[in-house]
Order: structure tokens, then C-alpha cells, then sequence
């Protein structure tokens, strides 16, 4: 397999073809904050605290580290005070959801992040996908799921499913940066309801309930 060539942070770093900014600067030693990467996972590159600033051919943007390739070149900064500034501006809409999430408060405390910017979030979802991910890619159960859109999204377990897999497993509960997944779970199998309604939505089907 062909190898990349490419500077992190002044650090000259050797990756596959094919590999992302974010798995070169692990495997260099150089950390690029995120909450929702996992190894086992196809990169999903949606929380972006993972951005960081790339520069090739004289042209440099921001860019998502965990979902973007090394390429030849490259030049890559993980920190500038541009890039803390979009960090603190995600973090304090995190901590409007999860204010007493252990990774996102660290990661808050980092950046200068304020607890009281935005208007708190009903819930502590951070909309990470690492849940549904894991039962979809490593269990292939397809026991949890999305519903909505944009800031409306949320997670659900799928009754028909989660009532046969969810008890015996749980894998996915020590992923959860926040406390979200496990109320939820705790709420579907507490109501034991055909489905469970959230927000005027049968989160088995996404079809607006009656």
C-alpha cells in the first residue's frame, strides 16, 4: 500500500492511502479531540469538535479530521485560535444538551466553553450516533435508530427489535457520552408500549402518530 507523506502540527507523518488526517495524528501521537469516533466504526462526522485546518496546493479550509484523507503535502494544524473558537461555539451547544456530560465538560473546561450561552435542550442527546452505529455495523441488529431531523433528531430503540436483542446486550450503553441512551432505554422497556411515541412520532416507522 502506497505511503503518504504529510506534516501534523510541524511533525513530519508517514499514513496509508486512505487513511484519515484524524487516524495519522493517533498513530503520530498528536490528539485531535472527538465524541463521535470509534475504531470500530465507520467514521460518521458529526459531532466536528475533530476539525482542524488542512492547507495543499497554497489553499487551506477546514476540514473534518476523522472523515477527511491524508493526501500528499498535506499540511495540517490542530489547533489555531480559529479553530478553538468553532470548538468552543460547538461545545457550548453541547453543554445546552449535556451539561453534565463527563467528556463533553472536560472538553468544555479546555476550551473556555459557556454553560449558559443557549437555552437549555430538554434532551441529553448529542446526536453522536455512536449507539446506533454500533447495533447497526458490529451487532447488525438495527435495535436503535434516529427519528427526526436537524435539532428535532433524536435516538429510539425499535420495540419489535429491542424487546428480542437490547436485554442480553447492552454494548452500546458504555459508548454514550451522555446519559440519554440508557433513559431512553430505560423509558421504552419501563412503558412496554407497541411503540414508543416522541415528539408526535412512532419511532419505529418515523410516521406521525394519531
Amino acid at each position: 500500500m502506497k505511503e503518504i507523506r504529510l506534516r501534523i502540527d510541524g511533525k513530519e507523518v508517514a499514513a496509508p492511502e486512505g487513511a484519515t488526517v484524524l487516524e495519522a495524528a493517533k498513530t503520530a501521537g498528536i490528539r485531535i479531540p472527538t465524541l463521535c469516533h470509534h475504531d470500530g466504526l465507520e467514521p460518521f462526522g458529526a459531532c466536528r469538535i475533530c476539525i482542524v485546518e488542512a492547507e495543499a496546493r497554497g489553499s487551506s479550509r477546514l476540514v473534518v479530521s476523522c472523515v477527511y484523507p491524508v493526501e500528499e503535502n498535506l499540511a495540517v494544524r490542530t489547533r489555531s485560535p480559529r479553530i478553538d473558537r468553532i470548538r468552543k461555539t460547538i461545545l457550548d451547544l453541547l453543554l445546552a444538551h449535556a451539561p453534565d456530560s463527563p467528556q463533553v465538560s472536560g472538553l468544555a473546561a479546555e476550551y473556555g466553553a459557556l454553560r449558559d450561552r443557549f437555552e437549555k435542550e430538554g434532551s441529553f442527546c448529542i446526536h453522536c450516533g455512536l449507539c446506533v452505529r454500533y447495533c447497526a455495523e458490529v451487532k447488525k441488529k438495527h435495535a436503535v435508530g434516529f427519528i427526526g431531523r436537524g435539532i428535532r433528531k433524536e435516538i429510539c430503540f425499535i420495540p419489535e427489535v429491542a424487546s428480542r436483542e437490547c436485554k442480553g446486550c447492552k454494548e452500546c450503553f458504555p459508548l454514550c457520552p451522555t446519559s440519554y441512551l440508557q433513559a431512553a432505554y430505560a423509558l421504552a422497556e419501563s412503558l412496554a408500549l407497541p411503540c414508543v411515541i416522541n415528539r408526535g412520532h412512532c419511532c419505529s416507522h418515523g410516521a406521525q402518530s394519531p
